[in-house]
């Protein structure tokens, strides 16, 4: 499977006048070909290219859709008429929970993930983006171990607590099967293949954008994807550390949310609405986003209040993390507390009504065809601006206690999740298809799908806004008749059967459309963004120069220019897959990027992520614990091949440049995607650490009767030993090429396993029970997670030390000891942190 056909281009129409114009000989092209090819049959599915990874992606993402709404329908079904026998009350709380699960988890996350790796490297004018191995893990990792999660369905053993899994419901007692564990450990880890992707698109977006894509030149949608990858990283970080918490409970009986040992069941609501709303806002901005990129295209015209639309996304992104206890107002919160995050669930609407005015006034600017992207677009504004106002509703608290838990909250949720992101999806999807191979879904049918999906939505959600103020609690697989229900449900399952007939008749279209043979892309929609530049499996000819925010717009011989060859990187300088790495504020060309080739690990480490984790449900933990072992070796294989020193000092890139090939330290986007990879780590650190403050804020005695710490000295000894360690590392990073260097990786892992050995050997001494109390529990959860790292760096340590044995390590090849040393300090820091955090607290406690 290849990019599209390239733009044919006739060689009699470039200009004679185009300056740094360079050749094009046959030799060098078929080379950058040879390079990028991307492999037949099945070596396909090694392809780690991301346009490759990312029609892969959406195409997955599309199905779980089409399977949750699936469900959805037989939700629809049971719900028809009262007292139905369609389904059982077990099987209504599996279907309800995965149907949630899968729409929020494996389809409306990792769509606007999967659109965003197919369209950011040519938008930004890159080849590919930083990390392309890392994309495809992400994905590999979440469409098996997504595909596995919905399978549970068949054997019974789905989970049916709810998509949002409130204990004690879920705990042990009432839910003593296998069915939450799946959930806890399979939505885990699909969180990691996200943080994995966001990752990928800050570094990319930061470090790869084609040479005068200023800030103020990015296009907006890619502005969108970043301020989301910030919100992914701080904010998925709390639900990684409530599954954590969660499984600990169910699995060895560590009490956090269990209220007679000192637990709290709101601790989960905490942190998993923490994530839970910045991620309603991490699945309408990159919808935004694309609607901010397709409205000016369709209506001929700049984008109105560009600027202002990129400061409400940033101003919508730091307002969605103090939403979360939103959906607490009715668990008993302080009424000062509840008043703050109720003005805030007001103010948000402000940022986001700056987008749709700017939307609005630039269709009423420009001449706009009625087409089936403009005919979604319109029907997205409708629906969602519908959905926005009830939002502003149900932030009044008073309101909020009437129709909370009702179906009034389905429908409003509904109208913005569907109308924010699946009608923008599908513009997206009728506007960008061309891309894929040059066919345009057929206009006379969009009407009617249109029409469909449109009518069949508002049919089937509007009516539950009544339902709703009628006292139609959610979460019930039936009612009685005398309710004055009936006639509502059965409407809204015709509307959602009609919305179902919509998306059929879609797919139809979209397999017809991609069956078609290949023809030229073009520029369909006389665009002005760089995705519509001839491209292949490589991206464009040559990385173009850009000098505004509109460049096809405004430098109409463009196109032409870039398939000349007139522009950066032209040739593969090194012989290997390349992009040019830029400055994150100018876009200056800093160095040549090199990109891995196609592999195998990637996949193999994914399936051996999924596997470790499906497998340690079901208690085959041998199984589990041999496919960890694979998925740990893929990646040190995929690591050692990654750090390779070049021969080449400096390279020219085109326009009479010269740069390097490849940089060190700050420099380095391995640098800094460490750096996000940490930010991530110590996320889920505080997401522990805000765990143990609250179950001990509780507490009338602390530490409670029965329980102790280890003497302050021996924490300051094993804090000793962690600073020790951390200076060995920094003493190794000035060793590069010295034969003390594994030596002194070596001391330094001997310093950390000696910390951990006191700090852990302290709590068992002074018979630490983590089942005990919620307390003891949370002290243990922070020591494991230092327990963690600690076993990471058993693992990096000798790794570090190998390639100082084998002369790996040098000046221009020093990626991993510097990504290293950066792990390293972090657990020096979070160790330390945790010693002072779970003796600080109860000191605080006291008073004076």
């Amino acid at each position: 499977m290849t990019r599209p056909a390239r733009q044919a281009q006739d060689g009699a129409g470039l200009r004679d006048d185009l300056p740094n114009t360079l050749p094009r000989p046959d030799g060098e092209l078929a080379q950058l070909e040879d390079v990028w090819r991307t492999g037949c049959g099945w070596r396909f599915f090694a392809s780690v290219n991301n346009t490759n990874i990312g029609l892969l992606y959406i195409g997955t993402a599309l199905l779980f859709f089409v399977l949750a709404g699936v469900l959805g329908l037989l939700m629809r079904v049971q719900l028809a008429v009262p007292d139905n026998g369609f389904l059982g009350p077990g099987t209504y709380n599996q279907v309800f929970t995965m149907h949630g699960s899968v729409m929020m988890f494996l389809f409306a996350i990792p769509i606007v993930e999967a659109i965003a790796v197919y369209l950011l490297p040519n938008m930004l004018g890159a080849r590919d983006l930083p990390f392309p191995r890392l994309s495809a893990y992400a994905f590999w990792a979440y469409a098996i171990g997504g595909l596995a999660f919905f399978c549970t369905l068949f054997a019974g053993l789905a989970p049916d607590g709810g998509w949002f899994m409130y204990p004690p419901l879920t705990g042990i007692k009432y839910s003593p099967g296998l069915n939450a564990d799946f959930w806890l450990l399979g939505i885990g880890f699909i969180e990691i293949s996200a943080i994995a992707g966001a990752i990928e698109l800050i570094v990319g977006i930061l470090f790869t954008r084609a040479p005068g894509m200023t800030l103020g030149r990015m296009p907006v949608y890619a502005w969108t994807m970043l301020v989301v990858g910030v919100m992914i990283v701080f904010a998925f970080p709390a639900v990684i550390a409530g599954t954590a918490l969660l499984e600990l409970e169910r699995a060895f009986d560590w009490p956090f949310f269990i209220a007679e040992r000192g637990g709290d069941p709101l601790l989960w609501q905490h942190l998993f609405w923490f994530f839970g709303h910045p991620e309603v806002y991490i699945i309408f901005l990159p919808a935004a986003g694309m609607v901010s990129t397709m409205v000016p295209t369709l209506a001929g015209t700049p984008l109105v209040a560009r600027r202002a639309i990129i400061a409400a996304l940033v101003g919508v992104g730091v307002f969605s993390f103090g939403l979360w206890a939103h959906h607490m107002f009715t668990a008993g919160l302080g009424t000062l507390e509840m008043s703050f995050v109720a003005a805030a669930s007001m103010a948000v609407a402000v940022p986001t009504a700056i987008q749709v005015f700017a939307w609005i006034a630039t269709l009423w600017k420009g001449r706009v065809a009625a087409n089936a992207p403009t005919l979604f677009l319109l029907g997205f504004m409708a629906i969602f601006v519908l959905g926005g106002l009830t939002g502003v509703m149900v932030a009044v608290i008073p309101f909020d206690w009437q129709v909370h838990d009702t179906y009034f909250v389905v429908a409003h949720f509904h109208y913005v999740l569907i109308g924010g992101m699946v009608f923008p999806v599908f513009a997206a999807l009728y506007y960008w298809l061309p891309l894929v191979n040059g066919n345009r879904l057929s206009e006379p049918l969009a009407r009617w799908i249109f029409g469909l999906m449109f009518t069949g939505f508002n049919v089937a959600f509007f009516p539950m806004h009544i339902t709703g103020l009628l006292g139609m609690p959610r979460r019930v697989y039936t009612y009685a008749a005398d309710l004055g229900w009936n006639g509502l449900n059965l409407l809204s399952t015709v509307g959602a059967f009609v919305f179902a007939l919509g998306v059929l008749l879609f797919a139809w279209d979209a397999w017809r459309t991609l069956r078609r043979p290949a023809r030229p892309v073009g520029n369909p929609w006389n665009a002005s963004t760089l995705e519509w530049l001839p491209s292949e499996d490589y991206g464009n000819r040559s990385i173009p120069r850009i000098a505004s925010a509109n460049p096809l717009w405004d430098s109409p011989a463009l196109a032409q220019e870039v398939e000349a060859g007139a522009h950066y990187l032209p040739r593969t300088a090194t012989g290997a897959r390349e992009t040019l790495a830029t400055s994150p504020l100018a876009a200056t060309p800093r160095y040549v990027l090199v990109l891995p080739g196609d592999s195998w690990l990637p996949l193999v480490a994914a399936a051996g992520t999924a596997a470790f984790f499906l497998l340690l449900t079901v208690k085959l933990t041998v199984l589990a614990w041999l496919s960890g072992i694979v998925a740990v070796a893929a990646v040190l294989v995929w690591m050692w091949e990654s750090d390779r020193a070049n021969d080449h000092a400096d390279v020219a890139i085109g326009k009479d440049e010269r740069v390097p090939v490849g940089a060190g330290g700050r420099a380095s986007h391995a640098w800094w995607a460490t750096m996000v990879m940490l930010v991530v780590d110590l996320s889920i650190f505080a997401c522990f650490a805000f765990a143990y403050v609250h179950v001990t804020m509780r507490l009338e005695i602390c530490p409670p009767p029965g329980a102790a710490l280890p003497p302050p000295r021996q924490a300051l000894a094993a804090a000793g030993l962690l600073v020790l360690g951390s200076a060995l590392v920094w003493m190794a990073g000035r060793a590069v090429g010295r034969a003390r260097l594994p030596w002194l990786a070596l001391a330094a892992l001997a310093c950390v396993l000696g910390a951990f050995a006191l700090d852990a050997g302290g709590l068992a001494a002074a018979r630490l029970d983590p089942s005990a109390s919620a307390w003891g529990a949370a002290v243990a959860a922070m020591a494991a997670y230092q327990g963690l790292h600690v076993a990471t760096l058993l693992v990096l340590a000798p790794y570090l030390a190998l390639r100082a044995w084998r002369g790996l390590l040098g000046a221009r090849s020093r990626a991993t000891l510097d990504t290293i040393a950066l792990v390293w300090h972090a657990t020096t820091l979070q160790g330390i942190a945790g010693m002072l955090v779970v003796r600080l607290v109860p000191l605080l406690m006291e008073g004076p």
